[in-house]
């Protein structure tokens, strides 16, 4: 048995972890293998080091203190050594639950909720996941069953990956760790092309790397000689709604006293703590529940652009004035956001979803000299209905079922041909309205925001069959249809498994790349529960969405956040990309490395950025897909380092 650990000692928090189980009960893991997947995490956990290895098992653990800061070490052990943990994350019931398991003869070593996780292990076995409140990702190791566990919390807040090779199990924080343990080849999974051009990301449990797969939130593996590699789901969405008859004000003041109590839950911690300002309702939301709770100045912290129509920061600056926070601010010029984008698409292992997730990093940096832990509004607008879609959507579906039935399908038909001939200006909205999709979930919510319609992606992808083999809409599609309720609640049921499990990963890599621990109070599980159940004639009200949010935080929120409309952290991007990004882009989408890789039709793909750069069509998103792709490719697929890619 191999016990190493380096630097200082200390247990449970925010961190990286990795680990290898051999197969063959009769195989020693390597050391070098193990430390080397441990310590790419390095950002992760700056603040300690840990290894065990016991034959078959080896667990990697970097650590970033929060609670019980001296104390211990990971991996960690139970009392008589038969169970061993090697876990990310924050369990906010863990204060409740020791005295309870210290009843049952349980004898702590300190007071982390690393330690609570083994003794309710101890306790309940593979089901101890049901009892925990939090986020998490662990690893654990019976040494009596000769089982590895590996669990992630419920809504995904905590990212885990896995790979299965015909010798060993190999799993960490991010797939880097994988990788860097080899001897898993970095290989392009062709199969997630039509879904990353539709929807921005892989929903499910893929990823964009040949053999190396996510644990879906709400799951656990389990892996033994016994019973192989068996994947169990313990936790689903509500699927049932409130009809108890409360009317807006009483759901209202019951919503606030549940934030309130969330709110302080996530506030556990043994180091200074802050909240990233966005100056929206969600942020400005918390802001007001945390100043209260805090006992100093609450720590805000907010990210701008020096660009009139995308710049928040004096919204921020109004939400914080209202609470007396000591507030910071960073404006990120288009030069430095540039410059960054390969270093964070080595962070993130994927390419960069949102442009935001730049600007994420960059407040995140700003914060790391004054706090290790921050609250952010993530998850709101899915669980309350906050996206433009849902108001598209809840409108077209409306008009739609009119229209439907007062005018034959023969003249519905000749309105749909005719759109093509309508102004420009007018054409644009009619294509993504009921005239040209009909009611159907699938093209009126789905297809409606691809980033590239069906049309797009047959024309741009070269091999036809991608396009009729896979469908880009299967994993949300298969949420959707879970919940027997309205669109509405259907599509917020479906974006809580999917479209949220992508912001999350932006949320956990982005902040950990500047060892930052960022907590999201409005997907304490709980909670979730409850506002999922709540009937979506609460959640959007005519044209106004979040409506019982707003009724909610009406008496705390200055007036003008509350009514403001959402911009959904904007960056200025395609104003960049006609101008000082322009050839950089072109040199990087349309250069001859890209075209060597036989992914994409030259004719489109040239088309797309020539109309960008002439202003005559808006392909922001289009071209941040096909640039982030490229520099995925540069780094993982070419062995690049980040800090050579063109882009930078």
């Amino acid at each position: 048995m191999l016990h190493a650990s380096e630097g200082r000692s200390l247990i449970g928090a925010m961190c990286g972890i990795a680990g290898i189980l051999k197969l063959d009960p009769q195989e020693t893991v390597d050391e070098a293998r193990l430390k080397r997947m441990r310590d790419v995490l390095r950002h992760r956990g700056p603040d300690g080091e840990g290894l065990w290895i016991n034959g078959p098992i080896g667990l990697g653990h970097r650590r970033l203190a929060i609670v019980d800061v001296v104390g211990g070490q990971q991996p960690m052990t139970n009392e008589d050594e038969s169970v061993w943990i090697t876990y990310n994350g924050e369990i906010y019931n863990h204060a409740g639950l020791r005295p309870i398991l210290e009843a049952k003869g349980h004898r702590y070593q300190n007071r982390s909720d690393t330690e609570t996780i083994l003794h309710l292990y101890e306790e309940q076995g593979e089901r101890c996941v049901e009892q925990l409140q939090g986020m998490f990702a662990f690893a654990l190791w019976d040494t009596t069953r000769r089982r590895v566990l590996l669990a992630r919390d419920r809504l995904g807040i905590k990212p885990l990956y896995y790979a299965v090779t015909d010798r060993e199990l190999l799993f960490a924080s991010e797939i880097k760790a994988i990788l860097a343990a080899g001897p898993i080849r970095a290989e392009l999974d062709l199969q997630v092309l039509p879904e990353l051009l539709a929807t921005r990301y892989v929903a499910g449990d893929g990823t964009f790397f040949r053999g190396i797969r996510k644990l879906q939130p709400g799951h656990t593996l389990t892996w033994s000689i016994s019973e192989g590699k068996q994947t169990r789901r313990f936790w689903h969405l509500p699927v049932d709604l409130d009809d108890s008859g409360a009317g807006p004000r009483e759901r209202a003041v019951d919503l606030e006293a549940r934030l309130e109590r969330v709110v302080r839950s996530h506030l556990m911690s043994d180091v200074p703590l802050g909240l990233f300002l966005s100056g929206g309702l969600d942020s400005t939301g918390l802001a007001v529940l945390m100043a209260p709770m805090v006992g100093e100045r609450l720590r805000t912290f907010a990210v701008g652009f020096d660009d009139e129509a995308t710049n928040e920061l004096p919204y921020a600056r109004l939400a914080a004035e209202a609470v007396g926070a000591q507030h910071h601010e960073v404006v990120v010029s288009p030069e430095d956001f540039l410059a960054s984008l390969p270093r964070l698409v080595w962070h993130e292992d994927e390419p960069l979803a949102f442009p935001s997730s730049v600007a994420l990093n960059f407040v995140s940096q700003l914060a790391r000299p004054h706090v290790k832990v921050v609250l952010t509004g993530e998850g709101s607008d899915e669980l309350f209905m906050g996206y433009n879609w849902y108001r598209v959507t809840a409108w077209n579906e409306r008009l739609g079922r009119v229209y439907g039935s007062l005018v034959p399908a023969s003249v519905r038909g000749g309105v749909r041909s005719g759109i093509a001939r309508l102004p420009h200006s007018v054409a644009r909205y009619a294509r993504r309205s009921f005239l040209a999709l009909g009611t159907g979930p699938r093209a009126l919510f789905y297809e409606n925001f691809a980033v590239f319609p069906a049309a797009q992606r047959r024309a741009l992808l070269l091999d036809g069959s991608l396009t009729d083999s896979v469908d880009p809409y299967r994993e949300q599609m298969r949420c959707f249809d879970e919940h027997p309720g309205s669109t509405l609640d259907r599509m917020s049921h479906a974006d809580l498994q999917t479209y949220l499990v992508e912001l999350l990963m932006k949320q956990d890599q982005m902040s950990m790349a500047a060892s930052i621990e960022s907590r999201v109070p409005f997907l304490d599980h709980e909670l979730v529960e409850h506002v999922v159940r709540t009937p979506d004639t609460f959640k959007i009200r005519g044209l106004t969405t979040k409506a019982i949010l707003r009724d909610a935080l009406r008496d705390r929120v200055p007036r003008d956040i509350l009514q403001r409309r959402k911009l959904g952290f904007p960056v200025p991007f395609g104003r960049w990309a006609r101008g000082r990004f322009a050839p950089v882009i072109r040199e990087t989408i349309l250069g001859p490395r890209a075209q060597a890789r036989g992914m994409f039709a030259p004719e489109p793909l040239a088309r797309l950025v020539a109309e960008h750069e002439a202003g005559t069509a808006n392909h922001a998103d289009r071209l941040w897909l096909l640039l982030n792709l490229e520099i995925w490719q540069r780094i993982f697929l070419d062995g690049e380092e980040p800090a050579t890619v063109g882009a930078a």
